[in-house]
């Protein structure tokens, strides 16, 4: 296995085992704001204003949805049915509000029965277009433009051109520090695992940038240049829906091989991508949203989507990718087939997976990576 013993990432861990965790404690204390949002398209640098900062919202360590199953169909994703879960229990109470987007009829089924079971005391849905072209742009930006206005009337927080800027800013000065340890991935012996990558990753979304991003840079220059102590069995490219548990990639790298390139919701790629900043915020941030996301609910994209796999296999010398999907995403199901067939059709070695939000099953799980690792003769 490559040797990723770095002294803090059991603090990036221990950032990620609890949906409110002590950064977001003192943060608090210190009389900021949380704010959970559930989708990449939400404009985080939005949420980042003022005494405002993001927290994508998880349930990790979920054990069961007896409660939310009361309310939502057996047939909705296990993701929503945890986050609503979850909820009931007050597990999210520290939070100041919600930000969703309406990205699938699962979501906004979770957001119908928050509205009356625990509503928060702040609560707002953006309308995403179903298309990028310019009338979804526009229709995105007023979107946002809404979106900024009441939580400036709600929180007080500052909305004005430059308090914007200066979160965007902030926000691809993080992207930036997540996207140098990313590129370490492209090594021929990748300095660390996919699943460490992730911790860290995943901590940079549910923590207030200005108390993380002190302990990444920590972590960025620990690793330095260098490269691992082993060449991985099989160099693999993750792609997907929502993933945020980063046991799931560490049950999946245990064969041998090391997830270097990853395509899903809380992925790096392109996920890290900074906003490009033209003097218009608003604008920015939502053609930032169309440009790093390229979701499957998306239409008239699939093309697009394929292709920039490809660009990421040929990019991180990738071996074979690996579709993962939670049960019951309708999106999801619907790309997967398509998406299959393109990539073999590409040369590119294939397996999809489908799965619970919260890990199982790990023994299957192995026994189906394992057996792909081998029909690609690694």
């Amino acid at each position: 296995m490559i040797n990723t013993e770095c002294k803090n990432i059991a603090y990036f861990q221990e950032l990620i085992t609890e949906p409110q965790n002590v950064l977001i404690e003192q943060a608090v204390d210190e009389g900021m704001i949380p704010i959970g949002y559930t989708c990449t398209y939400v404009p985080v640098p939005i949420l980042s204003a003022g005494k405002l900062f993001p927290v994508r919202v998880r349930a990790p360590g979920i054990a069961g949805t007896e409660m939310a199953d009361n309310y939502l169909s057996s047939v909705i994703c296990s993701y929503t049915r945890s986050l609503l879960e979850f909820a009931i229990d007050g597990r999210y109470d520290l939070f100041g509000g919600w930000v969703f987007v309406a990205s699938c009829d699962h979501l906004r089924r979770l957001w119908d029965n928050l509205s009356y079971l625990k509503k928060p005391a702040f609560s707002h849905m953006l309308d995403l277009p179903h298309k990028g072209a310019d009338a979804g742009l526009d229709w995105y930006v007023e979107e946002i433009r809404t979106l900024a206005e009441r939580l400036s009337s709600h929180f007080g927080a500052d909305m004005g051109g430059a308090s914007l800027e200066k979160s965007i800013r902030q926000y691809n000065e993080l992207v930036a520090l997540m996207s140098s340890i990313g590129e370490l991935r492209k090594k021929e012996r990748p300095p660390i695992t996919g699943a460490d990558f992730h911790r860290v990753l995943m901590a940079s979304q549910v923590s207030p940038t200005r108390l993380i991003e002190p302990h990444i840079r920590r972590f960025r220059d620990e690793l330095g240049d260098g490269e691992g102590e082993r060449e991985p069995r099989a160099r693999l490219m993750l792609v997907g829906g929502e993933l945020d548990d980063p046991e799931y990639i560490r049950v999946i790298e245990s064969l041998g091989g090391v997830v270097v390139a990853d395509r899903f919701c809380t992925g790096s790629i392109p996920g890290l991508d900074p906003v490009i900043m033209t003097g218009d915020p608003l604008k920015d941030v939502a053609l930032h949203s169309f440009r790093k996301t390229l979701c499957p609910r998306m239409m008239e994209d699939f093309n697009t989507r394929v292709d920039r796999i490809i660009e990421a296999v040929n990019e991180y010398r990738v071996h074979g990718v690996i579709i993962q999907i939670v049960k019951f995403c309708d999106i999801w199901g619907v790309e997967s087939g398509p998406l299959v067939a393109a990539l073999r059709e590409a040369g590119i070695p294939v397996l999809k997976l489908e799965r619970e939000y919260r890990l199982s099953g790990e023994g299957q799980l192995r026994t189906r990576v394992q057996a792909f690792l081998e029909s690609m003769g690694r």
